[in-house]
């Protein structure tokens, strides 16, 4: 239970941790435009063009004392955690914030699946329960994957124990690759300007994984959906577009809406590997890769999805309107064009 309840008529007092870095800083201009009182928690080392009307909280969360002291006394409606990674920072959170907020929302990942064994693609929700993979070599290519899975589980673990012992709000939204305008790697950025230089995109050659991504501002409207309705209290969820599309499907979306053709060119992965070229040749590539079932969210939540041409379609009229916006992996494209060359 809050400590103290608003009123009706007062606006909703929301906490964004994080709220810098991709959706976080949507979800902030969105939730403020809905008319929240919005504070954000963070490190401070992003820099952010947010109003200055929104309150910013400076502490690293991973330091127990310091989060503690930044939210001393405060008690708010509805807090979203958009930079939760472990189940000692869960425990904290759960420490501080129970009885404190009547909503917990918080961002998971579809790498909760990848690090279980026997699992069909596309994941559903009741997946989640089961063994999970050995832990690779930490020398090896799926190390840190692996370590960023489990470590979602484990802060999974600790809030929905925490839901079952102590009714703490927690709700879970489990997302899959997120495209959108702030997407900080640029990845599908990356892949218009490959393909809008006319020059060959590289690509492993092992069949991939179909892809079933989410876009950013229907990650956005969920979030406000379930604060508004105050549904899936207790839950978690996957987030994800209808769509299932091969990553050469993808390219003809991305090359269409500049009237341009997608050449790929195809190298195994440890030639790329071995040149440096992977992931940011081909990003969508990775093994590492979810793809979600969505049923649960449409079903039990009421969430709809952009279809994945017409979000192609806005997020790359957004990057030719914005043309000072560059992928940083493009600085390698002349190796990535003298490589397709020397291999024919």
């Amino acid at each position: 239970m809050m400590l103290h309840r608003r009123s009706v008529s007062a606006p909703r007092a929301t906490l964004v941790i994080g709220g810098t870095r991709n959706v976080g800083h949507d979800l902030v201009l969105a939730l403020r435009a809905a008319g929240d009182r919005v504070t954000v928690l963070n490190r401070g080392l992003t820099p952010d063009e947010l109003p200055h009307d929104v309150e910013r909280l400076r502490a690293d969360r991973g330091d127990r004392a310091a989060f503690a002291a930044a939210l001393a006394g405060r008690t708010f409606d509805a807090v979203v955690d958009t930079a939760l990674f472990t189940g000692a920072d869960a425990a904290t959170v759960v420490d501080v914030l129970a009885g404190r907020t009547d909503r917990y929302l918080w961002f998971s990942s579809g790498q909760v699946y990848l690090v279980r064994l026997g699992l069909d693609r596309p994941f559903h929700e009741e997946d989640y329960d089961g063994p999970v993979m050995p832990q690779p070599s930490r020398d090896g290519p799926d190390w840190a994957d692996w370590r960023y899975g489990i470590d979602k589980r484990a802060a999974e673990d600790v809030l929905a124990a925490a839901w079952a012992e102590r009714l703490f709000p927690v709700t879970t939204l489990r997302l899959p690759m997120v495209n959108s305008r702030r997407d900080h790697f640029h990845r599908l950025l990356g892949y218009l300007m490959r393909v809008r230089d006319g020059g060959p995109i590289l690509v492993p050659d092992a069949p991939g994984h179909h892809l079933r991504h989410v876009d950013g501002d229907d990650v956005v409207a969920a979030v406000l959906r379930l604060l508004a309705f105050g549904s899936g209290v207790g839950g978690a969820y996957n987030l994800s577009q209808d769509d299932t599309v091969s990553l050469e499907e993808l390219l003809e979306l991305v090359a269409g809406c500049v009237g341009a053709r997608a050449t790929v060119r195809y190298a195994t992965r440890d030639a790329l590997a071995a040149a440096g070229l992977l992931p940011a040749c081909s990003p969508f590539s990775d093994p590492w890769m979810s793809a979600l079932d969505n049923r649960r969210s449409t079903q039990d939540l009421g969430l709809r999805y952009t279809p994945l041409a017409l979000s192609v379609e806005r997020l790359v009229r957004w990057f030719i309107d914005h043309p000072g916006v560059v992928a940083p992996g493009y600085a390698q494209r002349p190796r990535e064009l003298a490589f397709a060359t020397e291999h024919g």
